[in-house]
């Protein structure tokens, strides 16, 4: 298998931007935590804001917020989307610009998380399947998305409430995600109760997590990035705006699949083809050990 080289990335802790905020405000910000950290020593080459950043609705009412949100929606071939490709490629970064509202087609919307690549590319779209009912109106998505990094390792999405149902983390991590970033714009005194699930969902997985998190007022902050064994690598104690910056060997994801979390626990390879099948009565379906490996390129 070949080795991987070290990523380097950046997670920005940073407070919404309003709706219809001229581009160069966010524009510059990237450029800023790009240029800084060149400075200082490793360039990042992912560069990763919380859900919603670019659409930010204050105080309006939470229907008012959701109207101004549909009006603002994207079918990803607008002038949003090319400033965004064009941002990727001038800096020549992996950019997840957080998440975005794009047209579901019946008047709704769904909340989605587009990544673009250091050619100017829209790689892969993920649309958040876990709303946070009865609260969020956006329409669920029901597909999973991963992209790969060339050289570097594989990347999977989630947003926010996702981290609350194992299964989503755990689909993703079956697509071969050596990390999964969790896009956040967490409010309430729950964010607590996330930490703890960020750091579960990277050790029943054996996966990087990053959850990053909207900072104040928008936000209550706390993100943190944790490795396969569900150790803290960095995190942001507070809501202030901030920057989580990490250079990581995703390679570290292989090496805990062979010897296990702790040197112990080899979750992948639980079960075994020639074991029987266990049915998951909840889904109408089953586990099948033909089907349960630890995840492959």
């Amino acid at each position: 298998m070949t080795e991987l080289s070290a990523l380097t990335i950046a997670m920005a802790q940073y407070s919404q931007l309003p709706i219809g905020k001229p581009f160069g405000r966010f524009a510059n910000s990237v450029r800023h935590v790009v240029d800084v950290h060149s400075t200082a020593g490793a360039r990042p080459e992912l560069v990763i804001f919380p859900e919603m950043h670019l659409f930010g609705t204050g105080d309006l009412p939470q229907d008012q917020a959701r109207r101004s949100k549909i009006a603002a929606a994207t079918d990803f071939h607008d002038e949003l989307t090319e400033n965004l490709k064009a941002l990727a490629k001038e800096l020549g970064i992996w950019l997840i610009p957080g998440t975005i509202p794009e047209q579901d087609g019946e008047g709704g919307a769904f909340n989605t998380a587009p990544v673009f690549s250091p050619a100017g590319e829209l790689v892969t779209t993920y649309r958040k399947i876990c709303p946070w009912r009865p609260f969020e109106q956006y329409t669920p998505g029901d597909s999973f998305a991963v992209f790969d990094i060339p050289g570097k390792g594989r990347i999977g999405l989630t947003i926010c409430y996702d981290a609350w149902f194992p299964e989503i983390s755990r689909q993703v991590a079956w697509l071969g995600a050596d990390m999964i970033v969790n896009l956040v714009r967490t409010t309430t005194p729950d964010r607590r109760q996330e930490l703890v699930l960020a750091r579960a969902n990277a050790i029943v997985n054996q996966t990087f997590l990053a959850s990053i998190n909207a900072a104040a007022p928008q936000g209550v902050g706390e993100s943190v990035l944790v490795d396969p064994e569900g150790n803290i690598i960095r995190q942001i104690t507070g809501s202030q705006e901030g920057l989580i910056t990490a250079t990581v060997q995703l390679d570290q994801v292989r090496r805990v699949h062979q010897t296990g979390t702790s040197g112990t626990n080899k979750v992948w390879e639980q079960f075994r083809p020639g074991d029987s099948p266990v049915p998951l009565p909840l889904y109408e379906g089953r586990i099948d050990p033909d089907r349960w490996s630890a995840p492959v390129d």
